[in-house]
């Protein structure tokens, strides 16, 4: 037996010891769906969770939201108490009462929408942020109810209202009560428009349904993140309807953006500089903060063809 081969029963007679597997904190690293690529998580917050590699938006929870647009420690909810009901019994695999435990446990949210007041770079506004983890943002009783009353707070106290809009329509579980706050709502941001003040609504990913037949395309000013699915129906519905191919992204925001149904299309980390110009230059009786105190400059972002002409 040659010394190598003594050497190498050696090695295979001890019993290999693998090194312990390495463990790496949950939620440290968060992977992009769109190109794939790793973040480190605190990167991507710090750039308001849009991927570096590739610019793509990622799903924002309600209270990051707050916290991108809400100056520090000037956030105030409102009607945080209304709490949502079964009131039609709805059961499916299991029943909906069920389903929102689960839900408010999972999400530490009572349902599908955050309202409150704030400031954004020192201009008083009123703000509503839809959540898509609570039943994809669906509109059930409570959001109609929550935005009615931010509106209704808005009109009364002469604010500037915001709503962020990621919702996949209405919540089919409470049926017609779901139906009535499409038409609630936009009661309230009627008597809103007329006291000529202003609602600017902002469109993310997904904005569809019964959101977008009401509140969601009624904004005075209409903003929308890059790439958003944006629509009422699904493709195939509407091209089963009109019996006819569609064109392809059709539902996005660049696509409206391009036939004037949006005003704008702005990246995440320019949103709330975007607002506080926009409420600064629509609202001449807010003053400016002393940090912004000299004249707002332009934001380079895209408008509508008609906005072009004017």
């Amino acid at each position: 037996m040659s010394l190598l081969d003594w050497f190498d029963n050696l090695r295979k007679s001890k019993p290999r010891i693998n090194p312990p597997p390495r463990e790496i904190a949950d939620g440290l690293w968060t992977k992009c769906p769109e190109c794939g690529v790793l973040s480190y998580t605190k990167d991507l917050k710090a750039n308001c969770m849009v991927c570096l590699e590739c610019g793509h938006h990622l799903l924002v929870p309600s209270d990051e939201r707050i916290a991108q647009l809400i100056d520090a420690k000037t956030w105030k909810p409102l009607n945080e108490h209304i709490l949502p009901t079964d009131p039609l019994k709805f059961y499916d695999r299991k029943s909906y009462a069920e389903r929102l435990r689960e839900l408010q446990a999972k999400t530490s949210l009572p349902d599908a929408v955050q309202t409150g007041v704030g400031l954004i770079d020192g201009l008083p506004v009123a703000l509503g942020v839809m959540d898509f983890r609570f039943m994809g943002g669906s509109m059930g009783s409570v959001v109609g109810e929550k935005l009615t009353r931010l509106i209704e707070h808005a009109t009364a106290n002469s604010l500037p209202l915001v709503i962020v809009c990621a919702s996949g329509g209405a919540r089919m579980q409470e049926g017609m009560l779901s139906l009535m706050q499409m038409a609630k709502i936009s009661g309230a941001l009627q008597r809103h428009h007329e006291k000529n003040f202003l609602y600017i609504s902002v469109l993310t990913n997904p904005t569809t349904g019964g959101v977008t037949a009401s509140f969601a395309m009624l904004g005075d000013l209409i903003l929308a993140e890059p790439k958003a699915t944006i629509g009422f129906a699904g493709r195939r519905v509407i091209e089963q309807t009109l019996r006819e191919k569609l064109p392809e992204g059709f539902q996005t925001s660049e696509y409206l953006l391009k036939h004037g149904f949006i005003d704008a299309i702005v990246p995440r980390p320019q949103l709330k500089k975007t607002l506080a110009q926009l409420i600064s230059l629509h609202q001449p009786f807010y003053p400016l903060s002393e940090k912004n105190h000299h004249q707002p400059q332009p934001v380079e972002v895209g408008l509508s063809p008609s906005n072009r002409e004017n």
